[in-house]
């Protein structure tokens, strides 16, 4: 069976960390009833409704009833169940017209349904690998081993003063020099919002600012006025830095969506190089003709390039 594209991949990693960590809470009220098994009673399971004669049980209005949102699947199931039955009985309605209609054999359509089949199991496989590592007892034991005990990122307390011209910058500076108030001169001259607050900017990381205010902000001393205008995208800076620290690590709260995420994106990874170890694959130029030695050297042809033939 052929696998969907590298792009469809992804939506599907993406999709599976979803479902991995993002499952839907349980429905308030009675739980739907569950699908019938091998060895289950037909009462267990019955048939609700029958559009020609495919049946619709009582476990397919339950399993698309767990794929709605949240505010629907609160609602009772004596007001939901009858909403989701004609959903389910219009869609196998359409499914049947579209038999009848010979589109089943059209060729773009089987390509969309082996896609579609393709994707399910795709998803299927994923979430099945990666769903049981990706528990709350393992994002702990991540966080533990590698955030809780680091040091945090370094920051910066400082005010700015922000002018249209490198000159107005020095003039402000040698104001500076002579004993004039940094605060007053920003309320003055300062053309940032946070003028009116004595251009004070509070506490930022590094990666907060832009790469050349960073530069001189995080190479000053707590005190210190920057010596020459600092340029940037915003214009000239004049920069007082008042305090420096070591940001505490983020807390579990804070950083467990990016611990699962990242541990999600991991299993994936893994999985996915595990099932093409055991693939056997090969490749083929873009005109299909094999591909020799030193093919696999060559960088992809740019899109809409003719590819070169052996």
């Amino acid at each position: 069976m052929r696998l969907t594209p590298p792009i469809a991949i992804a939506a599907v990693a993406v999709l599976s960390g979803a479902l991995i960590a993002q499952a839907p809470a349980p429905a308030t009220g009675p739980k739907p009833a569950a699908p019938a098994t091998a060895g289950t009673s037909a009462a267990a399971d019955p048939v609700v409704a029958k559009v020609n004669n495919d049946e619709i049980h009582l476990s397919d209005i339950a399993a698309a009833a767990q794929g709605l949102p949240a505010q629907f699947r609160g609602m009772p199931p004596q007001q939901l169940y009858p909403l989701v039955l004609n959903q389910l009985i219009d869609q196998q309605a359409l499914v049947a017209m579209a038999a009848k209609n010979g589109l089943a054999d059209d060729p773009a359509v089987k390509r969309q349904m082996r896609l579609a089949a393709d994707q399910a199991l795709q998803t299927a496989l994923i979430s099945r690998a990666v769903g049981p590592l990706v528990t709350e007892a393992a994002i702990k034991k991540q966080y533990d081993a590698t955030v809780a005990n680091k040091p945090g990122a370094e920051e910066v307390h400082a005010r700015h003063i922000l002018v249209a011209s490198e000159d107005q910058a020095k003039d402000v500076i040698a104001q500076l020099k002579k004993g004039a108030s940094f605060e007053d001169l920003a309320k003055k001259y300062s053309t940032d919002q946070g003028a009116a607050n004595g251009g004070d900017l509070g506490w930022f990381k590094k990666d907060d600012m832009v790469p050349e205010f960073a530069t001189a902000a995080f190479s000053m001393k707590p005190g210190q006025i920057s010596d020459t205008p600092v340029h940037s995208q915003f214009g000239w800076h004049v920069i007082l830095v008042l305090e420096t620290r070591q940001s505490p690590p983020p807390t579990f709260e804070q950083a467990h969506d990016e611990l699962r995420q990242q541990m999600i994106q991991d299993g994936v990874k893994k999985i996915v190089a595990d099932a093409t170890a055991a693939a056997k694959i090969e490749r083929f130029n873009l005109d299909g003709t094999a591909q020799r030695a030193t093919d696999l050297a060559e960088p992809p042809p740019a899109p809409g390039a003719q590819p070169q033939k052996p």
